[in-house]
């Protein structure tokens, strides 16, 4: 376990200042000017800032992701690499099409800064036709292509609501798992823009649930009744202290019901042959994200570290800790190659834990490419994905028939790129229906290409081959990390 941990931290850069905190000044540096001037351009002063283009999105949303102030003085040099910090930042709010920021030149000494921006469509109605298994593949091939396991029904996301950008989700969903799930986001609650709220509701039935996992695949019962009911509530505090570090707490209720039915299938669901699980939970996580674009990062870095704790002692239904750290780094190799690294540590504990609370590999975005097919559930994991690839193109493609202004400009790039993962887990004690690939260093290796269009859409299409020698082509919807 050392040895992970002493790799990950390998990929760990020190802290390195903001473009503000490197490139501001002030007028008492008069004295260096004239040295420094020569090299960095002329000293210039800010005497505006202006937005044009936000129909919705308030200004003060915007002047958040900037380091520039008006009256405040830079060289010339500087101040054009702080401007394309500054556009990123706000590219990175996911609230615009296009960001351009330029300066008006005023005269020798003094220029406006002219923010330009083309609003994103905000609202999104969409009907629910979602696989309920972890992901494509494994629906395609472990559950047999079943169109029963759908879910169905409508999803509204509301983007930069009162352009403040706040969110709101509604989703009402039938079909395989009845749900109904509301929550809003509050970014900022106060005049400093650093303090933010989120408030949460979920409420889900399941005739259809995975009970059991052997041989690393998940079991799943089938009733006509009702086998599962669940409800969570929650509240959420973040704590945006810099542009790029985010603390954040959230605190929450969970009601959890499943019938006899299941807990005699599997006694360990909730243990002991539990029909109820009910505790608090608190989530303390904080993120630090330079990357350069959120949605499809080539450049930049981004730290993750989350503390979970269920079961506050409210409840005895439940007493189980765990905690992660991931980091990504993106390398920008010239010439349209780049390199991507991830890595992600996970520990968590007691020894026993409830079936449906245990995690390990196969969950979520934490899987070897290759293993699709499989959990690898474990106390504890270790995985390192790296991926090499080549940009084919990059274009906008302008669809003059489109009757939305804000889908008419479609951006379309292609990568190519090959890969290679290997992650470790190790298996809960008494574990003895999937041990094949627990306890053992597990890699995947293939190639694909990336489909990366707008409104953070990514298609990736893999061709795989695992340390057991299978191979398989493989369908995602995200972005890799």
């Amino acid at each position: 376990m050392l040895a992970f941990l002493f790799s990950f931290l390998l990929t760990f850069q020190g802290y390195s200042p903001t473009a503000g905190e490197l490139y501001a000044s002030s007028s008492n540096d008069s004295v260096l000017s004239t040295v420094i001037d020569s090299v960095r351009g002329r000293y210039i002063q800010i005497d505006n800032i202006f937005i044009i283009g936000n129909k919705v999105t308030r200004e003060n949303i915007i002047l958040r992701e900037m380091s520039v102030t008006n009256g405040e003085f830079y060289y010339e040099e500087d101040l054009s690499e702080i401007l394309k910090i500054d556009r990123r930042k706000i590219l990175n709010t996911r609230l615009f099409n296009t960001v351009e920021v330029t300066t008006l030149e005023l005269s020798e000494s003094k220029v406006d800064v002219v923010v330009r921006v083309t609003e994103r469509w905000y609202t999104f109605p969409s009907p629910i036709f979602d696989l309920v298994d972890r992901n494509f593949n494994d629906w395609w091939q472990n559950q047999g292509r079943d169109l029963s396991r759908v879910n169905y029904g409508i999803r509204l996301y509301r983007n930069n609501m009162r352009g403040r950008n706040e969110t709101l989700r509604l989703q009402i969903q039938l079909g395989y798992t009845k749900q109904f799930d509301i929550a809003y986001k509050i970014p900022y609650i106060d005049r400093a823009q650093r303090h933010g709220l989120s408030v949460g509701f979920l409420y889900a039935e399941n005739k259809n649930i995975a009970i059991e996992t052997v041989e690393h695949k998940r079991n799943f019962l089938d009733s006509e009744s009702l086998l599962r009911l669940q409800r969570v509530y929650q509240l959420g505090y973040q704590f945006r202290n810099s542009f790029y570090t985010t603390h954040s707490v959230l605190l929450g209720f969970h009601d959890n019901k499943i019938s006899d039915t299941v807990a005699i299938a599997n006694p360990e669901y909730y243990l002991d042959g539990q029909t109820t699980q009910r505790f608090f939970s608190i989530i303390y996580e904080v993120d630090i994200d330079k990357r350069d674009i959120n949605s499809y990062p080539l450049h930049g870095h981004k730290t993750n570290f989350f503390l979970r704790k269920y079961g506050l002692g409210i409840y005895e239904d439940i007493d189980q800790f765990d905690a992660g750290i991931n980091h990504a780094r993106y390398l920008d190799l010239k010439r349209n190659f780049y390199l991507a690294n991830y890595t992600s540590v996970y520990v968590s504990g007691p020894d026993e834990q409830p079936y449906a609370n245990r995690r390990g590999l196969g969950y979520r975005k934490d899987f070897i490419r290759g293993y699709e097919l499989y959990v690898v559930e474990g106390q504890t994991f270790y995985l390192n994905r790296t991926t090499f690839k080549k940009r084919l193109f990059d274009t906008k493609m302008r669809l003059g028939l489109m009757p939305i202004e804000e889908f008419r400009n479609m951006p379309l790039a292609i990568y190519l790129k090959t890969y290679f993962d290997v992650g470790y887990a190790q298996n809960f004690d008494n574990y003895g229906e999937n041990i094949r690939l627990s306890d053992r260093f597990l890699f995947g290796t293939g190639a694909g290409l990336d489909i990366v269009t707008y409104y953070d859409t990514v298609l990736r299409l893999e061709y795989s081959i695992n340390r057991e020698k299978e191979t398989g082509f493989f369908l995602h919807l995200k972005k890799e990390f």
